[in-house]
């Protein structure tokens, strides 16, 4: 054991205990970050608008606080843009978090100096929970890849602007700057399979111990060092313990990566975005992710089937229930006020306070009334894919509306298999019938031959990886969105169709 691995200890076990203890006074934790928002953004223009001197309760914020996206800010940050200071926040933002938007093209996301350590401390926080709760430090004695989009910054109104990845590599703690890989010139390659290539140069021979990244990146990198390998990963990296992941679901991509490294390793899934971190993998043993509850951001909680509601249901931390589908809301010290980050969430436990990411908002298909999200397909198949030891590479679903009296419209899947089913049609049976027992709107239409059963495209090998590269968004933070209310994605998959 390295002197790395027993100083590790102690200080997993402080953070570990400070974080059980916070989990115990969530709720009053939260009421008092908001009121601390409110007066320290008071003076600010936001502040002024809204009349933050008059609020004293969640119920007055209420009133005076509209729920908004991106679109809503814009204003806000043009003005910063210009030079303006205490816009949304006291003074000016240390930097802007670059992000595409669906809607927004490109979003510049205030980062301040009250709200950086909220993105640095929360997978510094997940690792040490790890530690205390298990014990092994042995991954912190390895290389760990950080991969980021590039570190290299420009300035927007005289701020400097980046990628969210790029900007926390600049906050990296000194005492893991020396295991890091890839380089930071590698790093800054902006072309993603040039990037790929040199991250694999850099770390195929070298002592692995964790990877961090996005399941579908992940699954690349692996496959791409046991193809120049011809070996599998456990006995490329041997001492490979640890997967650090987050931006998608994990299950899908679960078995299958695990069947490339050659074994099962731990894993901690984290919930970040460039609007902030919002809950980490606190343990091994239970399901969810902490929410992140003392850290600079108030949360609302709005029940999705009311967010497109002008006037919808807000709730705070103190009256969530489990098991509803919540759209996430957030109010921080970064300026973001009533701030719709587009995400669906899941409380699974509330003693403490852990949820499951269940979707995106605009991720779901309701083309015949049956509002089938993403929580929901991920059951019906992985379900069925267990069931027959198959292994999904990637996926998406989109609804096939017929001009044709004499065909019904149905739900088009389009699924990259590791492993093909011997039998399609069965394979087919299973995933409409467990996705009619997950969603009774799209079980009455089936059932009342409204719609039809789902109809299954097999796509060749890579054939996502080459769809996202035709697109220029292959690589880095970008993901396939598994649900679609139109076709956009659907007919752009259908060159890539092998059955």
């Amino acid at each position: 054991m390295n002197i790395k691995s027993l100083l590790a200890r102690p200080f997993a076990g402080f953070i570990y205990n400070k974080i059980k203890k916070e989990a115990k006074t969530a709720v009053q934790d939260q009421e008092a970050i908001l009121l601390s928002l409110i007066k320290d953004a008071k003076n600010t223009e936001f502040g002024k608008e809204h009349h933050f001197s008059n609020i004293n309760s969640y119920e007055e914020f209420k009133q005076a606080v509209p729920i908004r996206d991106y679109e809503g800010f814009k204003d806000y940050i043009n003005l910063i843009k210009q030079g303006q200071q205490n816009v949304l926040w006291k003074g000016k933002p240390i930097y802007f978090a670059k992000t595409s938007g669906t809607t927004s093209g490109v979003k510049y996301i205030p980062i301040t100096k009250d709200s950086i350590s909220n993105h640095i401390n929360g997978a510094r926080n997940a690792l040490l929970c790890y530690i205390a709760e298990t014990g092994k430090t042995s991954f912190t004695s390895g290389r760990m890849i950080f991969l980021s989009g590039s570190p290299e910054l420009e300035r927007v109104g005289d701020i400097p602007t980046g990628r969210l990845s790029g900007i926390v590599n600049h906050h990296i703690p000194s005492y893991l700057k020396a295991n890091q890989l890839p380089s930071f010139e590698t790093n800054c390659i902006e072309d993603w399979e040039t990037k790929l290539s040199k991250v694999i140069e850099e770390t195929i021979d070298k002592n692995m111990t964790l990877v961090g990244g996005i399941p579908p990146w992940m699954q690349m990198y692996f496959d791409k060092v046991s193809e120049t390998k011809q070996k599998p990963i456990s006995e490329i990296f041997p001492n490979l313990s640890l997967l650090v992941q987050g931006g998608v679901n994990f299950e899908p991509y679960k078995s299958k990566l695990f069947d490339t490294i050659g074994k099962k390793i731990d894993y901690i899934e984290l919930f970040p975005a460039s609007e902030g971190f919002f809950a980490f993998q606190d343990s091994q043993s239970e399901e969810g992710l902490l929410l992140n509850t003392n850290s600079g951001i108030f949360f609302e909680f709005i029940p999705s089937a009311e967010i497109f509601n002008p006037n919808p249901t807000r709730l705070s931390l103190r009256d969530v229930k489990m098991d509803e589908n919540y759209a996430l809301i957030i109010n921080s010290n970064a300026g973001l006020w009533g701030y719709n980050i587009g995400d669906t969430v899941k409380f699974v436990s509330i003693s403490p306070y852990r949820l499951v990411v269940t979707g995106r908002i605009k991720h779901f298909i309701s083309a015949f009334g049956e509002h089938v999200i993403s929580e929901e397909v991920d059951y019906a198949l992985l379900k069925a894919a267990r069931e027959e030891n198959i292994n999904i590479t990637e996926f998406t679903v989109a609804p096939y509306i017929s001009d044709n009296s004499d065909t019904k419209s149905y739900h088009e899947w389009f699924i990259e298999f590791e492993n093909v089913p011997d039998n399609i049609k069965s394979f087919t049976d299973k995933i409409d019938a467990n996705l009619r027992e997950k969603n009774v709107y799209y079980d009455d239409l089936v059932g009342g031959n409204i719609l039809g059963k789902l109809h299954i495209n097999i796509i060749r090998k890579n054939g996502f990886i080459d769809y996202m590269k035709s697109i220029g968004k292959l690589g880095g933070q970008n993901k396939v969105p598994r649900l679609s209310n139109d076709r956009s994605i659907a007919d752009a998959m259908l060159p890539y169709i092998i059955q």
